[in-house]
């Protein structure tokens, strides 16, 4: 299973597409570790300084519909790659979320206001998250504030994040 735990990277966006989580011209790349250094390389946003704001970051939390556009595993794959194996959002693109979970990550929803509050508490701040996955909560840390957040995964989500993927998890049934 992967690491579900790290610094947050805050991107107070929504609609952040595929291209922009991983530039087109980058798709012929046949590894993963090839992607590494073009996540996030097109993104637009104030604040945004790539590649600096990337660095040892292990989650995303951001507005909704979070990996639209072109349905590509590469996206999760250069999220993967850079160490960052949790997305919460709103909520995503369809087979973007699907796409995560088959690599053994995870793209977890929470609601606007639940978004909104961890923006307006922990955002600018060098925030901290870790996840329980069984008792099914999000601790997020900064400085001396905690902030304990519930989520919920379907059955099957959670067994291809313990597998560690479709693939694992059908190696390990079939």
């Amino acid at each position: 299973m992967k690491k579900f735990e790290g610094k947050v990277l805050f991107l107070d966006r929504s609609d952040i597409n595929t291209d922009e989580i991983i530039p087109a011209k980058y798709l012929t790349e046949n590894t993963k570790e090839a992607l590494q250094p073009y996540l996030l390389e097109d993104l637009k946003m104030e604040g945004f300084s790539h590649p600096a704001d990337i660095a040892d970051r292990g989650v995303i939390v951001t507005r909704e519909n979070f990996g639209c556009g072109s349905s590509r595993e590469h996206a999760p794959w250069a999220l993967e790659v850079n160490g960052i194996n949790l997305v919460i959002a709103e909520n995503f693109a369809r087979i973007f979320r699907q796409n995560m979970y088959n690599c053994g990550m995870m793209a977890v929803e929470l609601p606007a206001e639940t978004i909104d509050m961890l923006f307006k508490k922990f955002s600018g701040k060098e925030t901290f998250l870790k996840a329980d996955i069984d008792a099914g909560v999000f601790t997020f840390t900064s400085g001396d504030m905690k902030e304990e957040v519930r989520f919920n995964l379907s059955g099957f989500d959670m067994e291809l994040v313990k597998s560690g993927g479709w693939v694992d998890f059908a190696d390990g049934r079939y």
